[in-house]
């Protein structure tokens, strides 16, 4: 997917380059913290892109790196676009520097046990999630995160946008979120996005039994961008984290690869949206 200068995938590039450079001068993450007067966790946040880089960072750095002119330039290319601000909302989001990742991905595998991707969702859906999740029910915080995640749909129907595949649990489809109007809608747009050649949509029937995740929701985004390495978002009630390390993405990889396995084909999928679907027409006659 082209890049769209996504100031946290530019800060995750960036430390990428910075933490080859580290291992390459033989240095440990202590040894550049007594040289520099840096905290360990400075140096931990910048080469996890959790932080931006200052010029000033940056000179340092080179100098103890003893990295060229060329090399330098580019490094402080991504530190200026890492510092870069997206257009602050007004109201707090949640997984902000999730969004940012997102839009660079060049593949995005999601597993819901609970309810639909937010990129698959309708507008009445997503409000009656979203809706959920604010406890002071203020209208304009939901209305703006409802905006958002409106928005981020775009990249499903950009030219070489990410390949999205998606596998749900079939409890999704009989959880009434909202109300049985609003289900109806939502299916009707599953069965719609599922048209999309970069779109994937699986469903895991109930008669399979045991499920391999041992979690409830996780979302594996891979990058073609160089220096991006892959990564696994996993959701809790109160916070997420991602997952880096080559063995967990490749654990959760294969863990999604055995739900896509063992859920319906995506023909067998449409059809059990189908029959969802007609459920929901007559309860809404």
């Amino acid at each position: 997917m082209p890049a769209t200068g996504s100031p946290t995938a530019r800060r995750r590039e960036l430390g990428s380059m910075l933490r080859s450079l580290r291992t390459d001068a033989g240095l440990t993450t202590e040894d550049v913290a007594g040289r520099l007067g840096f905290s360990r966790s400075k140096i931990s946040r910048l080469e996890n892109g959790r932080r931006g880089a200052s010029q000033v960072d940056i000179l340092q750095l080179c100098e103890l790196y003893r990295v060229g002119e060329q090399y330098r330039l580019r490094l402080t290319e991504l530190a200026a676009e890492g510092k870069q601000r997206a257009r602050r909302p007004r109201f707090s989001l949640p997984h902000s520097d999730y969004i940012g990742l997102e839009a660079e991905a060049e593949s995005i595998s999601d597993w819901g046990l609970a309810i639909v991707p937010g990129l698959l969702q309708t507008p009445d859906y997503a409000r009656a999630i979203v809706r959920g999740g604010v406890p002071s029910g203020e209208p304009e915080i939901i209305d703006e995160r409802v905006e958002v995640r409106m928005a981020r749909q775009e990249l499903l129907y950009s030219e070489g946008g990410p390949a999205f595949d998606a596998v749900l649990d079939e409890s999704v489809l009989h959880r009434v979120v909202g109300s049985p109007a609003v289900m109806l809608a939502q299916l009707k747009h599953l069965l719609e996005m599922s048209e999309l050649p970069n779109v994937t949509i699986r469903v895991l029937p109930y008669d399979v039994g045991t499920m391999p995740a041992g979690v409830n929701k996780f979302v594996i985004l891979r990058f073609a961008l160089p220096g991006i390495s892959d990564v696994v978002l996993i959701e809790d009630l109160t916070s997420h984290r991602y997952l880096e390390e080559p063995e967990e993405v490749e654990a959760y990889s294969s863990t999604f690869r055995t739900l896509a396995h063992l859920a319906a084909d995506p023909g067998d999928s449409k059809a059990l949206l189908q029959a969802n679907l007609a459920a929901y027409m007559s309860k809404t006659r």
